[in-house]
């Protein structure tokens, strides 16, 4: 690999990575903002939740709007735009005086984030090809899951040592590295054949769509399905959903181009993502739950606990991008899901008997040994982890080989949206059919308890057991059936996944891959330049 593309691998990497690491460094110094910050109308939960959430909103609504534009005026500038963005508002949030001013530039900050990460891949298929470009997408693939192990970490350190401010400001230094990388390194590129007006009608259905459908299950979730104002965002996100395609095939030049969905692997790759995603989305949220609340575990433990299984993606992910690139990446996206199938099912298998909570001391007839993590939990995490290496940089290297290039900003951005909206829709109604499973449980197992009492739903839940400890033995056996459940669900959706792509996905030949590089408007890689 020459300096030259090294470093727009570096400015690749680093765009997107802040994106992804400020929602998990942020989240770990959000107690602290709620103790420190001044409010003026929101209370601390509440604030909160919207720090964290209203960059979320804005950086999935505005995704595809900004692989658009991206493809339109220039991948370049519009990449520069959003890091001089990112950093510009990590600055207001850092030097935020009150809660509020807090939540308005955290929505700044997720519109200049939504620039980054399509932007990202899009820098990527310009200027790659071959093998060297199936090992970037890989190395950017292992980045995204680094700063899942990484965010946590170091926002812990910046807040306990320093202060929540820090977990802001720290983007400064790596926006101007890539800044640098940017204005040095990286060639100019867009889509030459986008002659006509942009559609800025589109961009609004398209954000009021998805904008909709994700501030409809984030806020139902806080409120607990209690508020119509859940609903109602969500009537909208579905109403301009089904717009959409009504639009986009009368537009004279649409924003999203149905012409789009004519590639086989495009579409199944959508497909795959809205199911594994849905599943990764699913495995994480329930396991995290049973891990804290019925295992005993606290959230730094639960979260070290994933460390072995996310190490495969690290190291080894863009191994297997280089694998999907010289062999198709078929049967790396149908083997992968499925392996991480077998890792779902693992957990699955630990039974609620099993639990530490069983042992009274001096009656050792009750004793059951404690669950194992090397044994209960590892062997799993490890399944999982190679699953998710075999299957992340091969469905991206589809995904972006699926489309010309010159539309490489816009098939990015509308995946990042699946992958983000989709689950997390998913998950909603998931998340309502275990939570009825949980209680239905509890009220199986003592007759005549009013499980369905607000009250007490507020006092009882997988994760605040009970202070009965009669009860609490009845709520951790229910948590762990529910628990059960979810990783089937998530299991089913792994190897739905897989077998979508091991029917659908289609292995690209060389000539087919080399006339639709060459056709005009795709942008190339500068000529006879060694990976």
């Amino acid at each position: 690999m020459t300096d030259r593309r090294r470093w727009i691998l570096v400015a690749a990497v680093l765009g997107s990575g802040i994106v992804f690491l400020d929602s998990t460094v942020v989240n770990v110094a959000l107690p602290r903002i709620g103790r420190d910050l001044p409010r003026l109308w929101f209370g601390v939960l509440e604030g909160q939740s919207y720090v964290y959430n209203a960059y979320l909103l804005t950086l999935s609504a505005l995704l595809i709007l900004a692989g658009a534009l991206t493809d339109f005026y220039g991948r370049k500038r519009m990449f520069i735009f959003g890091l001089i963005g990112f950093g510009a508002t990590s600055v207001l949030c850092g030097l935020a005086p009150n809660m509020e001013l807090l939540v308005l530039f955290r929505i700044f900050q997720g519109a200049a984030g939504a620039l980054l990460v399509p932007g990202s891949l899009a820098l990527i298929t310009a200027n790659f090809e071959g093998e060297a470009q199936g090992r970037a997408f890989g190395i950017w693939a292992g980045a995204s899951g680094a700063t899942t192990i990484l965010g946590p970490v170091v926002g812990g350190f910046l807040v306990d040592s320093i202060s929540w401010r820090a977990a802001f400001l720290i983007n400064v230094p790596l926006i101007l590295v890539a800044l640098w990388a940017t204005y040095q390194h990286v060639p100019e590129s867009r889509d030459e054949e986008a002659t006509g007006a942009f559609d800025w009608i589109g961009s609004v259905i398209v954000a009021l769509a998805v904008g909709g459908l994700a501030f409809g299950v984030i806020y139902g979730q806080q409120r607990d399905w209690r508020d119509p104002l859940g609903f109602i965002a969500l009537g909208v996100g579905i109403v301009f959903t089904a717009v959409l395609p009504l639009w986009m095939a009368r537009a004279p030049h649409p924003l999203i181009p149905l012409a789009l969905f004519k590639s086989r692997n495009f579409t199944v790759t959508n497909i795959s993502t809205l199911l594994i995603y849905g599943a990764l989305y699913v495995t994480f949220y329930y396991l995290a739950i049973f891990q804290q609340g019925t295992l005993g575990y606290t959230a730094a433990g639960a979260g070290l606990a994933g460390i072995p299984g996310t190490l495969f993606l690290i190291f080894f992910s863009a191994r297997f991008g280089s694998f999907a690139a010289k062999y198709g990446p078929r049967w790396f996206m149908a083997i992968g899901p499925a392996i991480m199938a077998l890792g779902v099912l693992w957990f699955a298998r630990i039974p609620a008997t099993s639990a530490p909570w069983h042992f009274q001391p001096g009656n050792p007839a009750t004793f059951v040994p404690p669950v194992s993590y090397v044994t209960d939990l590892l062997p799993g995490g490890i399944l999982f982890g190679i699953g998710l290496m075999m299957t992340v940089a091969p469905l991206t290297t589809a995904l972006m080989r699926s489309v010309p290039g010159h539309r490489s900003g816009l098939a990015s951005a509308i995946n990042n949206a699946i992958s983000r909206v989709g689950p997390q829709l998913a998950g909603a109604a998931i998340f309502i059919f275990i939570t009825i499973s949980f209680y239905n449980g509890l009220a199986m197992q003592r007759p005549g308890l009013d499980v369905t009492a607000p009250r007490f739903r507020q006092l009882v839940s997988p994760l605040n057991p009970s202070g009965d400890p009669a009860l609490a033995t009845i709520v951790r056996s229910a948590s762990t059936d529910a628990f059960h459940l979810a990783m089937l669900v998530g299991a089913a959706l792994l190897l739905a996944g897989a077998i979508v792509n091991a029917i659908g996905i289609r292995n690209p030949q060389s000539a087919a891959a080399a006339e639709r590089r060459t056709q005009p408007g795709t942008a190339r890689p500068p000529a006879k330049e060694p990976a």
